[in-house]
């Protein structure tokens, strides 16, 4: 689950991170308001779960109280990568001497969490590490104990010599640390930490993904879900238990199983496809959860194909096949639907696709996907 920059920046804080003080506006009124009590010049900032906000125009400074209302009105409501701002953070703006990075991520092949630090921080990490690699500093930790002071110690080193700054960089690093672990996280990020000309540390920017599989741990975190900027897609999936991402391709993927959603993405992309998503409807027999599916795919006008990979397991081939038929029944499918079942019951899984209008049953996976691609390719959507 994502969640805003200021809602990332209160768990910061709560953790013993400095963070600047700010708040958030939903009106331009509101926003000169907050400038007026916290002292221009300020940095009015959208809040919007996509990353690039600066050059995209959603972060400006102002240097007075009506100049942060006038930001505020042009930012609010604009859209940042086809997402809108309802929301902005109005927070001091800072003077600073220096910019560093701070993360952690999960990194799934060692099974540990893995920090990584940067004297160049206020960039994308991501073209740090594509043009300076050595830049950046990584090191595991055991969730256990924690991030041992000597690995604070050394990493905080390795970005800044001087040790006035390091010692409290590798006290923040620890508490990041912490905090990552606390909260189930997935990534908590620092991008910039800055210090200030007269020695201060601050983070002037917090971004926090939290592991959705957790979230019945930490019940407060739930209400950080700002469900408006979900898509109604997104929030149907949740409620029937699937799993469903966005993508940007032309062929909608439901799968059971993450193992195989990758495996089924990874075959498109080698075929010549683009997945239009990422749709796992899990391991459990529920004919709802392929209607829902499908009801999903659908609604996204960039879908020319609906592919079906199912591994019968737990999830039986004719509890799915049953689900299409009642999708197909229920609404009218104008894309073409390809299907390859295996496993628990497949025979009768396909014999309950035989007749289907528009779908196509076949036996393998490879046959499947490339028949899928070709379909994305040539036809789109069927006539109605």
């Amino acid at each position: 689950m994502n969640i805003h920059e200021y809602q990332a920046k209160e768990i910061f804080r709560g953790a013993g991170i400095p963070v600047p003080e700010g708040d958030v506006a939903a009106t331009p009124e509101e926003a000169r308001a907050i400038a007026t009590r916290l002292g221009a010049p300020v940095v009015v900032k959208a809040q919007v779960h996509a990353g690039g906000r600066g050059k995209a125009g959603g972060i400006k400074i102002a240097a007075t109280a009506d100049e942060a209302r006038e930001h505020a009105a042009r930012i609010l409501g604009m859209e940042i990568k086809g997402l809108p701002v309802r929301r902005v953070l109005v927070t001091p703006a800072a003077e600073i001497a220096h910019e560093y990075y701070l993360g952690i991520v999960v990194d799934r092949a060692a099974g540990k969490p893995l920090v990584m630090v940067s004297r160049e921080g206020g960039i994308d990490i991501e073209e740090v590490a594509r043009t300076n690699p050595g830049a950046i500093v990584k090191e595991h930790f055991d969730p256990l104990p924690g991030l041992h002071p000597f690995q604070a110690t050394g990493l905080a080193y390795a970005i800044e010599p001087d040790p006035k700054a390091a010692r409290p960089i590798a006290e923040i690093l620890r508490k990041l640390a912490a905090c990552f672990v606390r909260i189930d996280a997935s990534l908590a990020e620092i991008n910039p930490l800055v210090r200030t000309p007269d020695g201060r540390l601050l983070a002037l920017d917090a971004k926090v993904n939290l592991d959705d599989n957790a979230l019945f741990l930490h019940a407060g975190l739930e209400d950080l879900r700002d469900r408006s900027a979900e898509s109604p897609n997104e929030e149907a999936a949740r409620a029937m238990g699937l799993s469903y991402i966005k993508l940007d391709g032309s062929i909608g993927c439901v799968v059971n199983g993450a193992g195989l959603a990758m495996a089924t993405m990874d075959l498109v992309k080698h075929f010549g496809g683009s997945p239009a998503n990422f749709l796992d409807i899990g391991g459990s027999s529920n004919a709802e959860k392929v209607v829902t599916a499908i009801r999903i795919i659908t609604e996204d006008p960039s879908v020319r194909v609906i592919l079906f990979n199912i591994f019968g397991g737990i999830t039986r081939c004719d509890d799915v096949a049953s689900g299409i038929v009642r999708a197909l029944e229920a609404t009218k499918v104008d894309l073409p639907i390809v299907v390859r079942l295996t496993g628990t019951n497949e025979e009768r899984g396909r014999e309950i696709l035989k007749g289907a209008a528009g779908v196509l049953s076949l036996p393998s996976m490879e046959e499947a996907v490339q028949k899928a691609v070709a379909l994305a390719g040539d036809s789109g959507r069927m006539a109605s």
